[in-house]
């Protein structure tokens, strides 16, 4: 923003600042601050976990990206059915969008990593808003392979954003939770 100071003032200023007269200073107007939006998809929480704490860090905006219909709460069932969309190229429906998405500069946008890839809802989410020029910092959780081509996902689905390398963390509680209920109701004898 440019701010014309008329000529007339100026010379004013000039004269009485070599007559002596002291001028008080005009603050300057602060740069307006650059806004941070944490967006994230999480199933059972550990992705939500981290979401929050770059929130808090950032001082962002918290947004939950939502499938219209949601996913299955048994794991083995989500991860068939997001093979299936993948596979076919479905995008979820997503139940609400980020009205002001132009006003953010930076977008952390989180996901587990279903597949070796990001989650279908992501590519909705991803397709649904104008990135463009927007900077893109993608963080995942895993089950222990890793982030897979989740990143080149990203920046496929958002083609002029500028995206960031990413943060992954294993976090395989839920597999490793059943697994141990697995094992342990194995020992247990049926009563039928």
């Amino acid at each position: 923003m440019s701010h014309k100071i008329p000529k007339r003032t100026l010379l004013k200023a000039i004269s009485l600042t070599a007559a002596g007269v002291a001028i008080p200073r005009v603050p300057a107007l602060a740069a307006p601050q650059p806004r941070v939006l944490v967006a994230y998809f999480s199933r059972t929480g550990n992705t939500r976990v981290i979401a929050k704490q770059i929130r808090r860090a950032r001082d962002a905006t918290l947004f939950e990206i939502i499938a219209a219909t949601p996913y299955p709460e048994d794991c083995q069932a989500t991860v068939a059915q997001a093979a299936a969309e993948t596979k076919s190229a479905y995008l979820p429906p997503l139940t609400h969008f980020v009205a002001d998405i132009q006003s953010y500069d930076t977008i952390f946008l989180g996901f587990p990593i279903w597949g070796m890839t990001a989650p279908p809802v992501i590519r909705s989410f991803l397709l649904a808003h104008d990135l463009a020029g927007k900077q893109v910092v993608p963080f995942m959780t895993h089950g222990g392979y890793g982030p897979g081509n989740s990143i080149s996902v990203v920046g496929a689905h958002a083609p002029k954003a500028i995206v960031r390398p990413g943060f992954s963390l294993e976090a395989d509680q839920e597999k490793r939770t059943q697994d141990t209920v697995s094992t342990w109701l194995d020992t247990v004898p049926r009563s039928d």
